[in-house]
């Protein structure tokens, strides 16, 4: 489920079902890592979009989150607000995706639920097979998911 006023509709009348959220964490940069959190962005945005595929009716995804590059320990406690409101709106499982490898200095203050992945350069790739590497990626955090469902259960 997605972040629009149609699937909100459906995520609070079947709130039961839909017990997992993914945040999407990106970094934003405008002078010398701009391609990079570009990319960044553009992988985070295709690889939820076809998690969300994959788990419609079990995950809703959120906006992102957007930070300065290099200020995210600075914003893992507003990360963190995100994911207690999440849960305390009865959200079981909240998980943050991101290919900033920064965020793994924070991975224990957000016990088990930080998912990093690393980016994969996108840009000279035609659409297709785009979507074909995103389809690979999923089925590997597929795996992740589960252990984290099943450690967190």
């Amino acid at each position: 489920m997605n972040w629009n006023v149609k699937d909100i509709e459906v995520f609070e009348t079947e709130k039961e079902y839909i017990d997992t959220a993914v945040i999407p964490i990106v970094p934003i940069d405008f002078s010398r890592e701009i391609k990079t959190s570009a990319a960044q962005s553009e992988f985070i945005s295709l690889l939820t979009f076809h998690l969300e595929r994959q788990f419609k009716g079990r995950m809703i995804m959120t906006p992102a989150f957007t930070y300065l590059l290099g200020s995210s320990e600075e914003k893992a406690g507003e990360l963190e607000e995100w994911g207690r409101r999440l849960k305390d709106s009865g959200v079981k499982h909240v998980f943050f995706l991101t290919s900033d490898s920064n965020w793994k200095k924070s991975e224990q203050q957000f016990n088990d639920q930080l998912i990093w992945v690393p980016s994969i350069p996108l840009e000279h790739l035609d659409e297709q097979y785009k979507h074909s590497i995103m389809e690979d990626q999923v089925k590997q955090l597929l795996n992740v998911i589960v252990q984290k469902w099943q450690k967190n259960s």
